[in-house]
C-alpha cells in the first residue's frame, strides 16, 4: 500500500520543499499539495523544485479544478514536468472549493468536470483532443504519462469517477463511507465497461500520532477539527443539491453538518479555524486517524482491506516533523510486505 503526504504551500516555500524531501526519505511514495493560489503560494512552481530535490516521489495537486485552471495550461505544466523529471506526476481534480470560492466563483458542473477529466487525460498523455472546435495536442509530449484522479463525495461525481477517472480521491478515512464510495465508483466503472480494479483508490485524511493518553487525544482532536469543517463544505453542497435524504449518501456523512453556520476561507485548512465548532469529536475520530503507531497501522490496514491503494496523510497540525518521523520509523515499515533474504 502506498503512503502519501498532503502539504499546504504556506510560505516559506523552502519549508514545503524540505517536508517533501524528508517525506521521501521516510518512505512516503507521494507528495500532494493543496491548490488554492490566493490562500497559499502557487504550487505548480514549487513542484519543479520538489522534483529537482527528490528521486522517486510522485507529486500532484489535491486537488486542482477546471474553473481556475485552464486544462490546456495544466496539461502543458505536467507534461513539461514529466519531460524534465521522468513521469513523476499525478493530477487530482475536482469541481472546485477554496480556490474558486475565495474569488466569488462557483464550482464547475458535473458535466464540465467530466469533460475536463477526459480532455486532461488525453492532452497530458500526448493524445489529440477536440477543444473549442479545434483538434489540439502537445506535439512534444508523446512520452508524457500522468494519471488523473477525481475527488468526489456525491453520487454523480462518484459515477463519473468510475466512468472516466484513472483514480478516486476520498478526503476522509471513515470505513463506512469509504466502503460506500468505493462501491459506487466501482459499480460505475463496471457499468461503463471498465475493469473496476483498474481505478486507483486514494483515501486522504489527517493523521496525528499520540502516546495513547486521553490528554494527547484531546489535543489531537482540537488540532484536526478543521478537517471536519473542510469536508462539511462539500457535504453542504450535496445536501443543497439532493436534500438530506435524497442523495443516497450515508447519514454518517450528512448528519453532522446540521449545526453548520457558514465557513470562513481565511481559516481554511488551519488548526486554528474557529468556524468548526459544529464538528463533534466522533466525526474527528472517524474521519481522521488518531493514536499511537499501532492504531495508525490498524486503521490503514482496515482501509486497505476495503480496497484502498494509498493513504495520504494531511499534515496540517502542530506536529508535522514528529508525524513524518513516526510514520517513517514505525508505520510505513509495518504495512509494507516483508521479504526474507533466505528461506
Amino acid at each position: 500500500m502506498d503512503i502519501g503526504v498532503v502539504l499546504q504551500c504556506t510560505p516559506p516555500a523552502a519549508r514545503v520543499i524540505d517536508l517533501a524531501r524528508r517525506a521521501e526519505t521516510y518512505g512516503f511514495s507521494h507528495v500532494w499539495t493543496f491548490d488554492s493560489h490566493i490562500l497559499w503560494e502557487e504550487p505548480y512552481v514549487i513542484y519543479s523544485k520538489i522534483l529537482d530535490e527528490t528521486r522517486k516521489v510522485i507529486i500532484g495537486p489535491m486537488v486542482t479544478n477546471p474553473a481556475t485552471r485552464d486544462i490546456t495550461v495544466t496539461a502543458s505544466v505536467f507534461a513539461t514536468l514529466n519531460e524534465m523529471y521522468g513521469n513523476r506526476t499525478v493530477i487530482g481534480i475536482g469541481r472546485g472549493d477554496s480556490a474558486v470560492r475565495v474569488t466569488n466563483g462557483k464550482p464547475v458542473s458535473v458535466a464540465e468536470l467530466r469533460q475536463a477529466v477526459v480532455d486532461l487525460k488525453g492532452l497530458v498523455n500526448g493524445e489529440a483532443i477536440e477543444y473549442n472546435g479545434n483538434s489540439l495536442r502537445l506535439p512534444w509530449a508523446g512520452t508524457s504519462r500522468t494519471d488523473v484522479y477525481v475527488a468526489a463525495y456525491g453520487p454523480k461525481v462518484l459515477a463519473l469517477t468510475g466512468e472516466v477517472g484513472d483514480g478516486f480521491i476520498l478526503q476522509l478515512a471513515d470505513p463506512v463511507i469509504t466502503e460506500w464510495t468505493i462501491k459506487a465508483v466501482r459499480d460505475a466503472a463496471a457499468a461503463a465497461g471498465r475493469n473496476p480494479d483498474d481505478i486507483y483508490i486514494c483515501v486522504a485524511a489527517p493523521a496525528y500520532v499520540t502516546d495513547g493518553s486521553p490528554e494527547e487525544l484531546a489535543h489531537a482532536r482540537d488540532q484536526l477539527r478543521w478537517f471536519g469543517g473542510m469536508v462539511g463544505n462539500h457535504v453542504a453542497d450535496i445536501v443543497e443539491r439532493y436534500g438530506e435524504t435524497g442523495s443516497g449518501v450515508p447519514q454518517a456523512l450528512t448528519d453532522y453538518i446540521k449545526e453548520r453556520k457558514g465557513y470562513d476561507y481565511n481559516h481554511h485548512g488551519k488548526a486554528s479555524n474557529d468556524h468548526t465548532d459544529f464538528v463533534p469529536d466522533e466525526i474527528i475520530d472517524r474521519f481522521c486517524i488518531i493514536g499511537p503507531p499501532a492504531e495508525q497501522v490498524r486503521r490503514i490496514e482496515e482501509l486497505e482491506a476495503l480496497g484502498v491503494d494509498q493513504f495520504a496523510v494531511y499534515l496540517q497540525h502542530d506536529d508535522k516533523d514528529a508525524t513524518l518521523a513516526s510514520y517513517g520509523a514505525k508505520v510505513i515499515p509495518a504495512i509494507h510486505d516483508h521479504v526474507l533474504a533466505t528461506s
